[in-house]
């Protein structure tokens, strides 16, 4: 049985892997399992099929019972959600298997009330977006595919600041999940090894003085092993980084709840938390200052970055004088 894209994970799937997962050592009859969820043994084992062509490897069958060949890396919400307890993000976490893309979902959803803090995370995106035109490679349950809805008391001037902070808060999740230390390259980028491994993408809808809402898209490279073809000079992985594969349960949590932390602090902070963010992003990036880049708008133009103002935009000295990006992308020109 396939799942179409765009069909949120039913929650009996997700109870289904809970309850094997709590019983990893045993296998669970597939009458207790219907028990657990209110429903036919028929049905389980429909559901049993449904998790087994979606890649969740369970042995077993109804008149044996079920068990876990190994404890699925799957970002579900009765996983996740009691890591996330007091953050906006745990009450409204949406999971899907396969789906075109998280921000776009996220996007239509939030027009229609999707509340601020709304969560959809996806094991594989079939139309994942990047800046720009761009794609974004979404291997299946290899990395994190995650967009959030929120709903900001700012203007749109101030959006750029959501952006920063989204870094701050991707560089952060993976110092403390893997003792890497990312780079940020202004405004949306996160490299390790000047590589790139996590894209930002943030969306927005808004009036001339109010934003409605915001959804912030993170694509973070987490277990992928290799890439080809015209990725493989320009990206990375946390695993192609540090030898070993991570736990994407545990940098999903880590990361909502940096960023819980860093919209919180923006929301009630006023003036200080803007110039806060303004330095803890130029700290942890290496393009804010004293770097030679190229920057890929108004016809392109070549410059050495001297820091952001107090919007959030890179300041770039060029022989003409002192520029502001407000869009290009950047990219280093000094070989480091």
């Amino acid at each position: 049985m396939d799942v179409p894209p765009d069909n949120p994970t039913d929650a009996r799937l997700s109870r289904i892997v809970r309850l094997l997962s709590d019983n990893a050592t045993v296998l669970i009859s597939g009458t207790r399992v219907a028990e657990e969820l209110g429903t036919t043994r028929s049905e389980v084992w429909r559901a049993v099929q449904q998790l087994r062509d979606l890649g969740v490897q369970i042995t077993g069958h109804p008149s044996t019972g079920y068990q876990l060949e190994s404890v699925p890396d799957l970002l579900l919400p009765e996983v996740l959600g009691p890591m996330l307890s007091g953050t906006i993000f745990a009450p409204h976490i949406h999971h899907y298997f396969r789906l075109g893309s998280t921000n776009m979902t996220a996007m239509q959803s939030a027009a229609t009330g999707e509340p601020e803090g709304a969560v959809f995370l996806a094991e594989q995106q079939i139309a994942g977006r990047g800046r720009g035109a761009n794609s974004w490679e979404s291997a299946q349950s290899l990395g994190i595919y995650c967009s959030v809805v929120l709903r900001p008391n700012c203007s749109p001037g101030d959006a750029l600041l959501l952006s920063l902070i989204a870094g701050i808060a991707v560089a952060e999740a993976v110092e403390q999940t893997t003792g890497l230390h990312p780079d940020l390259r202004w405004p949306n980028d996160v490299l390790l090894d000047g590589r790139k491994f996590c894209g930002i993408l943030t969306e927005m809808n808004a009036e001339a003085t109010r934003v409605r809402y915001v959804v912030i898209g993170i694509g973070i490279n987490v277990n992928h092993p290799s890439f080809s073809g015209e990725l493989e000079p320009i990206a990375t992985s946390l695993r192609m980084e540090s030898g070993r594969e991570w736990s994407r349960v545990e940098l999903t949590a880590a990361l909502l709840r940096s960023l819980g932390n860093e919209y919180r602090k923006l929301a009630e902070g006023g003036g200080p938390a803007r110039s806060s963010i303004l330095q803890r992003f130029a700290e942890r990036s290496s393009f804010v200052r004293s770097r030679h880049v190229h920057v890929d708008e108004g016809g392109g133009y070549e410059g050495v970055t001297e820091g952001l103002d107090d919007r959030g935009f890179l300041l770039v000295r060029t022989k003409a004088g002192l520029r502001t990006v407000f869009s290009g992308m950047v990219r280093a020109l000094d070989g480091k």
